[in-house]
């Protein structure tokens, strides 16, 4: 491996290269966390989105009720938003 030191480009030591493969390797390591903060992410907008429906001047009907109930669960089932199927709202 390489890198650059005042514009020129050197060997990396040993030493250098562990550190650097240990970086990526804890950066590839915490993809599955990033994901899931990413489809929470999301699925928290859609939740906020119908949040009015909880005030207690409206009622909520069943399938309201049931579409953010599946959207609460969404993380037990999916992993990043590449393999989600979002329920449909009502």
């Amino acid at each position: 491996m390489k890198k650059y030191v005042n514009g020129e480009l050197v060997d990396m030591t040993s030493e250098e290269i562990s550190a650097r493969e240990a970086e990526e390797q804890a950066w590839a390591d915490g993809q599955a966390a990033r994901n899931l903060e990413e489809l929470r992410t999301e699925r928290n907008s859609l939740l906020a989105e119908t949040d009015f429906y909880g005030n207690s001047d409206v009622t909520m009907s069943d399938a309201m009720t049931t579409y953010r109930q599946a959207l609460r669960d969404i993380t037990s089932s999916a992993t990043s938003l590449d393999d989600v199927t979002w329920p449909t709202k009502p």
